[in-house]
């Protein structure tokens, strides 16, 4: 059995959607995953070639007016090179964003995911959790506090750094890295029987 390959590909304007790529990182490892971190505002020829061989892709991007940072969209359009070859084809997508506000249009961004790996061919895996905070008995400190089902969303205050990441965001961006994890090895597992 080949070891799951996931990579990270996400931008960061002030260190809070980093805070949680580390935490889909570190939910990818825990479920036995190699897995790469790939900041795609200076993404280099190498990176590209760790994200060609992997068999998941996060994509990961603060909102910003509504959607992805230019710099994610930057990457984006560069993966029109793999569009044309089909060397995303078949491979597994999954996605995280950040804002200031609770809902701050962090859907459209996640959409915007959904629709390049859509075009890119790959699979979506989505969330796989209920809403969190939604009840008389429930709490902000529930996985998926903010009840989104396409992929993990995590709200900071604007005026707080990377460390004020609300800690059950990070725990719901690692649930996204274990849950990709596992699809990622439930997938080679079937390949290799298919190829038996």
């Amino acid at each position: 059995m080949t070891t799951p390959v996931v990579s990270i590909a996400f931008h960061s304007g002030f260190g809070h959607t980093a805070v949680l790529a580390e935490a889909v990182r570190a939910g990818a490892a825990d479920a036995g995953a190699e897995v790469h971190l790939i900041d795609v505002g200076t993404i280099t020829e190498e990176q590209w070639a760790v994200l060609d061989r992997s068999d998941a892709v996060v994509f990961g991007s603060p909102t910003y007016m509504g959607t992805a940072s230019a710099a994610f969209h930057a990457f984006a359009e560069a993966t029109s090179k793999r569009w044309a070859g089909q060397v995303w084809r078949d491979k597994l997508a999954a996605g995280f964003t950040n804002s200031g506000s609770k809902s701050g249009d962090k859907l459209h961004t996640l959409q915007f995911f959904q629709i390049l790996a859509a075009q890119l061919g790959m699979h979506w895996v989505n969330l796989g959790l209920l809403p969190g905070w939604n009840s008389s008995t429930a709490s902000e400190n529930d996985l998926n506090r903010l009840g989104v089902f396409t992929g993990a969303a995590a709200q900071t205050d604007v005026d707080g750094g990377p460390d004020a990441v609300h800690k059950a965001d990070v725990a719901t961006a690692e649930h996204l890295g274990r849950r990709v994890a596992r699809t990622a090895a439930v997938f080679l597992r079937g390949r290799t029987a298919l190829a038996a």
